[in-house]
């Protein structure tokens, strides 16, 4: 249809006058009076609607240059009496252009000041995030005392030459209140800190009731003082054990003060010379009570199974170790000996076959205690297979000695093997390593539905969980000391092939340094028992030879070494060296008079560096290398460092060195 007769025919004032004025036309034929009356009415009419339409015009521009002026007016209101402090400046030069004066109030001004700089105000404010497209300031302002949160966004401008201008409008939220708010709560987080004493019954054996009594109170009495004036709840659980719950406000002084009641337990001692000695498991940032329990119970099992005399924080990510520089407590006894033998020989019987590995490039003591689980294995009728590299291992020689008995003929498969025969029963046994990146296939330990762990390192943040079966204890010389201990309660020594017995006896000879370091009562029982199986000490000691290759470039490393801090001797040849000789030579340099500990750092073919560490006095080689992914115990200690030169190494030590000793 047409727009202008859809108009004309709308209802209006057009359409009535022209209904009028076309019956005034019809009644022009019949009447003249009439139809010149009825023109009168209708020109009236007319003149009657055009007034009225200009004088509703006129009222209509009246009404809204009203409402204009009131939204205007009230525009103004509303920034002037803004209830949130506002501020415009320029972006270019910082210079204030408006402000309201709940702005200036903050800085003590009594009426506002458009001549300032707001850097001037603030000197500690920038407008980078505004640059950079963000409506709110990273972070808080703190001005006076009271903390700001600053809201903002650029506006466009004219300057006075009629050109573009960039101005930003913010807005400032004081925050102090919701700030002191959460401050206080998370100050007031709940940490539980679990006390163990580590020695109880050693510092108590054989003591008259006296002096028990006063031991006990000696110890209870540096607890008590040690958790003093931090508004926490003690409470022992345990005959040798505590519990302090205290808030998160008071860790960072713990932390400072290096958890001083480690080293003030030390000054209580028994009349036999014993020293008291305690750890400290520490569980923070728990969801609730009950998970910050459970974090400070694995803190303490990670303290004790470290050789203890340490504190470890456990949050919901990682652990931090503080102390445990002293040497290890030994708290074996053969009573947890048999309880693990009597287990792992029930594992071993119900299994379909067992797999056993290492560490990669597996030593002496590593391959000695994988040939101890093979006798135990043989002795219940279960199939066995070692895991092993045999391009890259540091025991070629005792694996040929191995391979010359028909039970070991074909006992050593490569990961990929194992892989393809293993099934939903068969039983991995992990042995002399307790980190699952470090042993000799990470895919066969994910693969296997149960495992047995048995190492004698100090365990690290890293290691290998929900075990089946654990026999981890790191006051021990050797994984094959472990070892011999579960023979004697499994095998008869009949059982035990004359090649068994000298593996297992060169890995203890071999990691104590033929019985000169870490070598305890039970590493000469462990050594009587694999002689009177068999084990040849002539054999034992062919084993520990070198070649004459890999004696000259051990005595070459010797002469490269320095000494730091007039008793750490560091050497760091410039070419690729064998592992063995780099460990060799680190055993080396600790005859030298007045040296306590060597560090030896090789670069490898592959771009990395191997560092070996030993100790024979008070400096503990695990600890130092600990910050740079190394683990080991107190005195022997080894990390593998990928894509670094050797000058990075060697700086990198001189750091972990300093930091051990100055802290």
């Amino acid at each position: 249809m047409n727009k202008k007769l859809q108009s004309l025919i709308e209802p209006g004032t057009r359409l009535y006058l022209f209904i009028m004025v076309v019956f005034a036309g019809a009644t022009f034929f019949f009447s003249q009076e009439l139809a010149l009356v009825e023109g009168i009415i209708i020109t009236m009419l007319a003149i009657y609607s055009i007034v009225r339409a200009r004088r509703s015009k006129r009222e209509l521009i009246e009404y809204l240059e009203s409402v204009t002026y009131d939204v205007e007016t009230a525009k103004n209101d509303t920034l002037l009496n803004f209830p949130l402090p506002m501020v415009v400046f320029r972006l270019d030069k910082n210079q204030v252009v408006w402000g309201n004066q709940f702005f200036f109030d903050i800085y003590g001004r009594s009426s506002p000041s458009f001549e300032v700089k707001i850097t001037d105000l603030v000197p500690q404010f920038t407008s980078r995030w505004l640059l950079e497209g963000k409506s709110q300031y990273p972070g808080l302002l703190e001005v006076g005392g009271r903390q700001y949160q600053i809201h903002g966004n650029i506006i466009r401008g004219e300057d006075d030459e009629g050109g573009r201008d960039f101005m930003c409008i913010t807005y400032w939220v004081d925050v102090t209140d919701y700030e002191d708010i959460k401050t206080e709560y998370q100050n007031s987080r709940p940490v539980i800190a679990v006390f163990v004493f580590d020695n109880y019954d050693e510092l108590l054996k054989n003591v008259q009731d006296r002096e028990r009594g006063e031991l006990r109170a000696g110890m209870e009495d540096l607890v008590a003082k040690w958790c003093d004036g931090r508004n926490g709840i003690l409470r022992r659980y345990d005959r040798d054990k505590y519990i302090f719950i205290f808030d998160v406000r008071y860790l960072q002084e713990l932390i400072g003060g290096k958890f001083s009641l480690l080293d003030q337990m030390h000054s209580i001692v028994n009349s036999r010379g014993i020293h008291a000695t305690a750890s400290i498991g520490i569980g923070v940032e728990g969801a609730n009570l009950s998970e910050t329990f459970g974090f400070a119970d694995l803190a303490i099992e990670m303290a004790l199974s470290r050789g203890g005399d340490q504190a470890v924080i456990k949050n919901r990510f990682s652990f931090d170790f503080f102390g445990g520089r002293g040497i290890e407590i030994e708290t074996r006894t053969k009573v947890k000996s048999r309880v693990i033998a009597n287990a792992l020989s029930s594992l071993i019987a119900d299994a379909s076959q067992v797999l056993v590995m290492g560490h990669k490039f597996a030593d002496l003591d590593s391959v000695g205690a994988a040939a101890g689980i093979c006798c135990i294995a043989r002795k219940h009728g279960t199939p066995a297979k070692i895991i092993i590299d045999l391009d890259k291992n540091a025991s070629g020689p005792l694996i040929e000695l191995l391979r010359e008995n028909p039970e070991y003929e074909n006992a050593f498969i490569s990961p990929h093997e194992a892989m393809l025969i293993a099934d939903s029963r068969t039983l991995l046994v992990v042995v002399d390593t307790n980190r699952p990146e470090q042993v000799e296939s990470e895919g066969v330990l994910d693969a296997c539905n149960k495992v047995v762990l048995i190492d004698h390192h100090r365990r690290a943040a890293t290691y290998i969980k929900n075990a089946d079966l654990e026999f981890y204890e790191p006051y021990a010389s050797s994984a094959c000391e472990l070892m011999t201990e579960l023979l004697q309660e499994i095998v008869e020594q009949p059982d035990i092939l004359r090649c068994e017995a000298e593996a297992m006896l060169s890995g203890i000879v071999m990691d104590t340094k033929s019985f000169t370091i870490r070598t305890g009562e039970r590493t000469f029982d462990a050594a009587a028992f694999l002689r009177r199986a068999g084990a040849d000490t002539a054999e034992v000691k062919r084993l520990l030879q070198n070649d004459l290759e890999q004696t000259v470039a051990r005595y070459a490393i010797l002469q490269r070494a320095k000494v730091y801090r007039d008793s750490i001797a560091i050497a760091a040849p410039e070419t690729p060296q064998n592992r063995i000789v780099a460990a060799q030579a680190a055993d080396e340099l600790l005859n030298i008079s007045g040296i306590q500990a060597s560090i030896v750092a090789c670069p490898t073919k592959e771009g990395g560096v191997n560092i070996s560490a030993r100790s024979i006095g008070d400096v503990n080689v695990q600890v130092i290398l600990e910050p740079l992914g190394g683990g080991g115990n107190k005195s022997a200690a080894g990390v593998q460092l990928p894509d670094i030169s050797i000058r990075d190494a060697v700086n990198s030590i001189f750091k972990a060195v300093d930091s051990y000793f100055d802290d």
